[in-house]
């Protein structure tokens, strides 16, 4: 066989695929061909004489596995790398385990429960042990047995941490220790195992029973493992066992994007690599393909300041490129008109297709205003790992509830949150309420507003229960003549109990429902705050579900072949790239986000992940901040994140000294003095975090008002004076007309466009 294919390799990459004298180290810095060295160094193992069946692969994702096995293929032949031992962790040991079971008191056919699986039995176990359901949430306590058992915590291990157990009682589920045992029994009396199970039965298998750990060890002659900067504790010592005998190891990764340890990665297991494996040779790929030389510089400069990493030079052979360029905006809404505005004219003006675009940002919650952003310029986008936001359960079930408020016999609403948070209202009544409402040629709402006159068969209990879900929904019914959607929205949301729901539950996936709750909460204050500014006075909750029912309808485009702007967090981008970047939001305790905390491993966390959205970019990098966003019910002022000071002033395009929101308001330019003086990016005083504690829950009381008339007198506002706006920005005056309450002006805002504000509800001040 030819290995010619050696020579498409950089001095580094070469070096790294034909060292096979013992463990090795590859450092991958961001785009230097991390997948390429992985390939060529299987197929140059199997040319040096190793069969398929003597390496061990180790990958994160399905995908990575079979896009390596057909490259390999191409190298070797498709027959021989498809006799490969190539595969993610729980597929592999999966396959290891079927084989083995019978060590284990399992038999080969053994189901794998998937995260829905776990859930429903949990559930069960809590119902049988009568515990409070609305305490011990499923998701919650599924989390921290899954957590326990990626640090090969076993049940009764679990019991006997006294930290444990205090953090448990803390939390008011002290038995969740016996909740993991009965979980545990209960899977191995159904021949079932969770897919945490997979790596810890796998540990447990090789640690315990010698032989088979000998069997494997010997067989798998050479072993490598992707992304190692993202393996877990469990994953880190299976391949320990398995390597301990002829320790023919090569792990690859970059530590600079280690951004996953809410999944339980531990960013240790590379930097002391070479500590555990003295005799390890570390390979440093540092040349990037994919970016220009100042975006790199400028991701250098970035990571540097890092603590805890494996230092490396990262460079390229690409143009230098354009600095990248740094916005700052007046608010969230200015923010989206901004990058919409900039992508619709890099398309225009650069030939750039939609698809070269990628809006990267720290929360899910953040798409909201970008995604109304593009739908008014008519700019396809598509949210990448996720859903669009009005698609999203939490903020479905809310709509629901405002669908059923403005239309008591909408059916589909109805059904969806009769018992949605739980009230004790199960299948069985609803069936026998939809029954009746056929029977009666009536809606759903009919039926349970006079429950006796259609004789539905319902116990005193459930008929209690029925009532007090109709009391509900009539006060909110009653508040809608009264009040605009802003503060009929809030006060469905603080009594209907979803949020209640939802604060109960602290895993990562219900923060981020937390944060898409707030953002729902912003959509209602934007929404009430546009259309009074417009000159509609009553802004009802039809008009906002007019409103939404079309997003969603947009939403509901299949057309995949339409190139689209991509939208996604920057968890969700890593491994990706694409011409242009947008990188938003870059705000104290936004990015870095409050909810991580603010110690030091955290921050790094927080800044690696920043390294991992500029290392996206290919040609163009830009970042923006705002002034003020919409937070908790009130508008708050937001500092610029500290992570651009982190970034050295001479790859940035600054804010330019004669651009008006500067001139207007030199206290908000955090760039021009200390460039001139420092060369560093912000005043010498670094911004702090919020000093209050984190909020845990939405905190709409007192909320700033939603927008109603004010009491001071109406401006004197000319053609040709530029205004400040709380939420587009600055803007020309193009006209005025009308008077008194009724006095309207037509405003140019340089990013939101044209307006036409009715003076009375807008909130402004003129600068000149």
């Amino acid at each position: 066989m030819s290995t010619d294919y050696i020579n498409e390799l950089n001095a580094t990459q070469r070096a790294a695929v034909m060292y096979n004298e013992g463990p090795s180290l590859v450092i991958a810095g961001a785009g230097s061909g991390k997948t390429r060295v992985l390939t060529y160094k299987i197929a140059y193992l199997l040319e040096c004489g190793y069969e398929p069946w003597n390496i061990l692969a180790l990958t994160f994702t399905n995908k990575a596995a079979r896009e390596m096995k057909e490259r390999i293929g191409k190298k070797v032949g498709k027959e021989r790398a498809g006799r490969l031992w190539m595969g993610t962790f729980h597929s592999v040991f999966s396959r290891i385990l079927r084989t083995e079971a019978i060590h284990l008191g399992f038999t080969p056919q053994f189901t794998i429960y998937d995260t829905a699986d776990s859930k429903s039995m949990i559930r069960s176990i809590v119902r049988e042990m009568k515990l409070d359901e609305k305490i011990y949430l499923p998701g919650n306590i599924q989390a921290r047995i899954s957590n326990a058992k990626n640090r090969l915590i076993s049940p009764s291990a679990y019991a006997a941490s006294k930290e444990i157990v205090e953090r448990d009682a803390e939390a008011r589920m002290p038995a969740i220790r016996d909740i993991y045992s009965r979980y545990r029994d209960r899977c191995r009396q159904s021949g079932a195992m969770d897919f945490d199970d997979l790596l810890f039965y796998t540990f447990i298998l090789f640690s315990d029973f010698p032989e088979v750990l000998k069997k494997y060890s010997t067989q798998f002659r050479y072993i490598l493992v992707d992304e190692y900067q993202d393996t877990n504790y469990a994953q880190h010592m299976i391949v320990s066992l398995l390597s301990k005998e002829n320790r023919m190891l090569c792990v690859v990764g970059d530590d600079a994007q280690s951004i996953y340890s809410f999944r339980g990665a531990n960013i240790d297991n590379i930097l002391t690599f070479p500590q555990l494996y003295p005799q390890t040779k570390v390979f440093k790929l540092e040349q990037n393909y994919r970016s220009t030389q100042t975006i790199v510089d400028a991701a250098n400069s970035l990571i540097e300041k890092n603590e805890r990493q494996i230092r490396k030079a990262v460079f390229s052979k690409k143009e230098r490129g354009e600095a990248i360029g740094v916005f700052q905006v007046y608010s969230d809404v200015e923010e989206a008109e901004l990058v919409a505005n900039k992508i619709a004219k890099m398309c225009r003006r650069d030939n750039y297709n939609h698809d070269d675009f990628a809006i990267l940002y720290r929360t899910n919650a953040q798409s909201r205003v970008f995604e109304a952003a593009m739908r008014k310029r008519a700019i396809p986008y598509k949210i990448y790992g996720g859903l669009s936001f009005y698609q999203r359960k939490e903020i479905k079930d809310t709509i629901a509830y405002f669908r059923l408020i403005a239309n008591p016999n909408d059916e589909e609403a109805f059904k969806r949150i009769i018992n949605y948070p739980a009230r004790g209202i199960g299948n069985t009544t609803l069936n026998k309420i939809i029954d009746t409402a056929f029977d009666h040629h009536i809606s759903l709402w009919q039926v349970i507003t006079e429950p006796a006159t259609y004789a539905l068969d319902i116990n005193k209990g459930t008929w209690s229960k029925l009532q007090a879900f109709r009391e509900l929904i009539e006060t909110f019914m009653d508040m809608q003549h009264e009040k605009n959607v802003y503060e009929v929205g809030m006060e469905v949301i603080r009594k209907s109990g979803i949020m209640n729901e939802i604060n109960l539950d602290n895993t990562p996936e219900n923060m981020s429902r937390k944060e898409n709750m707030e953002e729902l909460v912003n959509s209602l204050h934007d929404f009430c705050a546009e259309r009074l500014e417009e000159g509609n006075a009553n802004v009802s909750l039809m008009d906002f579900l007019s409103e939404v029912a079309l997003l969603t309808d947009q939403d509901s485009d299949k057309e995949e072949e339409e190139k689209k702007v991509t939208l996604m967090t920057i968890h969700s981008a890593k491994g990706l790239e694409f011409p242009n970047v947008f990188i938003v939001g870059l705000e104290e305790n936004l990015f870095p986000n409050g909810m991580s905390g603010y110690s030091p491993l955290a921050m790094e966390e927080e800044r690696r992940l920043f390294y991992v959205a500029i290392t996206r970019a290919e040609e163009h990098c830009f970042l923006s901040y705002a002034k003020s966003r919409f937070r908790y019910g009130k508008t708050e002022l937001s500092s610029p994140s500290r992570f651009l000071r982190d970034i050295d002033v001479c790859y940035l395009s600054l804010p330019e000294e004669d651009d008006i929101s500067i001139q207007v308001d030199r206290r908000a330019n955090h760039f021009r003095n200390e460039q001139q003086e420092r060369r560093t990016v912000f005043s010498p005083k670094a911004s702090t975090p919020h000093t209050s504690k984190q909020v845990e829950t939405l905190r709409p009381s007192p909320p700033s008002p939603a927008p109603t008339r004010s009491s001071a007198p109406l401006p004197d506002l000319r053609a040709g004076q530029l205004i400040e706006h709380e939420r587009f920005g600055i803007g020309e005056v193009i006209n005025v007309e009308g008077e008194g309450d009724n006095m309207k002006a037509a405003i140019h805002f340089r990013n939101a466009g044209n307006k036409l504000l009715l003076l009375r509800f807008a909130r402004f001040k003129i600068i000149s």
